[in-house]
């Protein structure tokens, strides 16, 4: 299932020229103050290149025009990197955002008012109006289905070609705007005004519109700022050593100095991060109407999972006949397509589906004069009927109750023994009779979503425990929590009890997820910190939760929880990178700056840097290309492996820790090389 998530993903090359041509231009727009300002470190990066500039006017020291020239280029450059990779990051999300944008464009409705049909823009469509959609119309509006079935083409969403239905009552009733019906009629209450509805709300997040810094980004941001200061302050009071050491040193290798010191890589890749987390994550069709929910996602230890709709498929499939009272399979199943023929439901249709395939009966309609025994909660019956027949299809209870004496032959007795059978085995019997007499038993069967068993089980190597939530009674839930291989269940569950287990799993200190599609998941969406809504399920459900689910798969909690801990890897990768190469920088510029005033520090100068300005020329170089060389990093994010915290820190440090060491070295003295070949410095 991992690898069809994968197949679905409509990824994009990181440097096309439709993203990269938009974003150069949008890096430079992205130099006003009052947005770097956001980004505290580049700021004062900007603010140094500034200064930089002016020396080159009024600077009065001995270094050459061409020097502090170059250094205020790669100066400018590396606040450039920095604003480009941002800029990339949000015209990956634009670009999504367009086609987005796109499915929604001139979209018309067939609104019903009156009992008439008016043809109107989807823009005039309000919450509560009623629309008809038919084959090969788009639909208009964000919506739930109130009257009729049809088979919708969501492959504008979620990127599935596969029709999905649709229908009026129970979990799959939502419908986005901008899917296509491809058959069949449905009527559509529009449950969101213009500009409120889901795909405007993933515009808007793709587009980074909407999007708030992580608790992570605030304190990583915290840091970066923190360290600059200490830097700044530091740097300030250089020339006064200097002044006592006999000697004095250019504001322009100052301010050079600074920006080597304080830790521009990560700032500048920082909201890159971010970003591309968010984007990853909606390229994986889950809408995430926060940053902080991906990245709770990344720490989650309990999944709580409601069953109807999300562990199962929503709707009970009959699967077997059971006779009883020396009825035969074949009687039974007759009569019970006769009662379901003008049974709409889901399982109704199934069950004529069964006998037609099991027994090949090929009873189409009704008998003449025949009377349809509608279903109610009071009498929970429904069938058919004649003059001379009776066929009655329901609860076993009530069937009994509804036929005097039939609760006391042998036949009621071997229907109990079988019914229970069916409730242990997790399925629902629905008891059949014709004229008073017992014939058996329907076994509907709660259809359990394939490869949920496997998925469940990587989940637990994960160390994320799940667990099953359901109004079902405990021997139904048992056998349904076994098949799907989660490690606990929670039976005869209410909307408080859900909402109970989830503040006791929080007050122990645990992260929880939920997944659900229903009004009664509502609750539980909301108090979880990562609420996933099925896009299958009710208004109520999508508005509560913090991701929505394209797919309606609750085994995609596995990618959006791989997705939180690579958001978090990657920060934590590319900060440890920073940090080591910002240790590598200090060898190269602090020998060579000093050594005029303290000629031991020579021996500090293990790279053999040519001279004193080559050297802090070649550190602001590299210190500026390697944000670019890092940006398809940030974007793409590092590969998440299942592991301890121990083995984790240990792997960062080995591969980013040692590699943020070892790559200014030789960069820096490549780079040295080439600047003292060609006589720049």
């Amino acid at each position: 299932m991992a690898q069809t998530s994968q197949s679905r993903t409509r990824t994009k090359s990181l440097f096309t020229a439709d993203l990269v041509v938009p974003a150069i231009r949008a890096s430079f727009v992205k130099l006003d103050p009052r947005q770097l300002i956001r980004n505290p470190v580049m700021f004062v990066t900007a603010a140094v290149a500034t200064l930089m500039t002016l020396l080159l006017v009024v600077g009065q020291d001995d270094l050459s025009v061409a020097f502090k020239a170059q250094l205020a280029a790669w100066l400018w450059l590396t606040v450039l990197f920095g604003t480009f990779a941002e800029a990339l990051a949000e015209g990956r999300g634009k670009a999504q955002a367009a086609s987005l944008r796109a499915t929604k464009a001139e979209l018309t409705a067939k609104r019903l008012r009156n009992g008439r049909t008016e043809q109107v823009a989807a823009s005039e469509l309000r919450a509560g109006d009623l629309v008809l959609v038919a084959t090969d119309d788009l639909i208009p509006a964000d919506g739930e289905v109130v009257e009729g079935v049809a088979s919708v083409n969501e492959a504008a969403i979620t990127g599935e070609s596969a029709p999905v239905i649709r229908e009026a009552g129970g979990d799959r009733s939502a419908v986005t705007a901008g899917t296509r019906v491809i058959s069949d009629q449905i009527t559509v209450r529009v449950t969101a005004d213009p500009g409120q509805g889901f795909l405007d709300r993933m515009i808007a997040l793709v587009e980074g519109a909407e999007r708030q810094k992580t608790p992570n980004e605030v304190a990583l941001t915290i840091l970066l700022v923190g360290l600059t200061i200490i830097f700044l302050i530091a740097v300030g009071t250089i020339p006064g050593f200097a002044a006592y050491a006999g000697g004095s040193i250019p504001v322009a290798i100052l301010a050079a100095l600074l920006i080597t010191l304080i830790p521009t890589t990560i700032a500048a890749l920082l909201s890159a991060i971010g970003i591309a987390g968010m984007d990853r994550l909606v390229r994986f069709n889950v809408l995430a109407k926060s940053g902080r929910a991906v990245e709770a996602a990344g720490d989650i230890d309990v999944l709580l999972l409601d069953k109807t709709g999300t562990i199962t498929i929503g709707d009970r499939q009959a699967s077997e006949f059971r006779a009883v009272g020396g009825a035969s399979d074949a009687e039974l199943a007759e009569a019970a397509l006769l009662a379901s023929l003008a049974d709409e439901t889901p399982e109704g249709r199934s069950i004529v589906v069964l006998a037609r395939d099991r027994f090949g009966i090929r009873t189409s309609a009704l008998p003449d004069a025949a009377e349809v025994i509608p279903f109610t909660a009071q009498t929970r019956i429904s069938g058919v009927r004649t003059a001379d027949l009776l066929v009655q299809k329901g609860a076993v209870e009530s069937i009994l109750k509804a036929n005097a004496g039939l609760g006391e032959t042998a036949a009621a007795t071997e229907l109990r023994r079988v019914t229970d059978e069916i409730a242990r085995a997790g399925g629902t019997p629905l008891a059949v009779a014709k004229n008073g007499r017992l014939l058996g038993a329907i076994f509907l069967k709660d259809v359990v979503k394939a490869g949920i068993r496997e998925r469940f089980g990587e989940l637990r190597q994960m160390g994320i425990r799940t667990v099953m939530i359901t109004g079902d009674n405990p021997l139904t839930a048992a056998a349904i929590a076994a098949e799907a291989g989660v490690d606990d269940f929670l039976a005869q569950a209410t909307p408080e009890d859900k909402l109970e287990l989830i503040r006791k799993e929080q007050t122990g200190g645990r992260l929880v997820a939920m997944c659900g599609d229903g009004t009664n998941d509502a609750p539980a969406l909301a108090q979880a910190d990562v609420g996933v809504a099925m896009n299958t399920g009710t208004q109520a459900a999508r508005e509560a939760g913090n991701m929505v689910d394209l797919d309606s798969d609750p085994t995609k909690l596995i990618e959006v929880v791989g997705l939180g801990k690579q958001l978090l890897m990657t920060r934590g990768a590319l900060t440890t990178f920073s940090v080591a190469n910002d240790v590598a920088k200090y060898f190269a510029i602090i020998p060579a700056m000093f050594v005029v005033l303290y000629p031991g520090l020579g021996v500090l100068n293990v790279m053999g840097l040519a001279t004193p300005q080559s050297a802090i020329l070649s550190a602001i170089i590299f210190n500026a290309i390697i944000i670019p060389m890092l940006v398809p990093l940030a974007l793409r994010g590092v590969a998440y492996r299942p592991m301890g915290a121990g083995p984790l820190l240990a792997r960062n440090l080995a591969i980013y820790g040692l590699g943020g060491l070892i790559a200014p070295f030789v960069g820096i003295k490549a780079i040295d090389l080439v600047v003292g070949g060609l006589g720049l410095a």
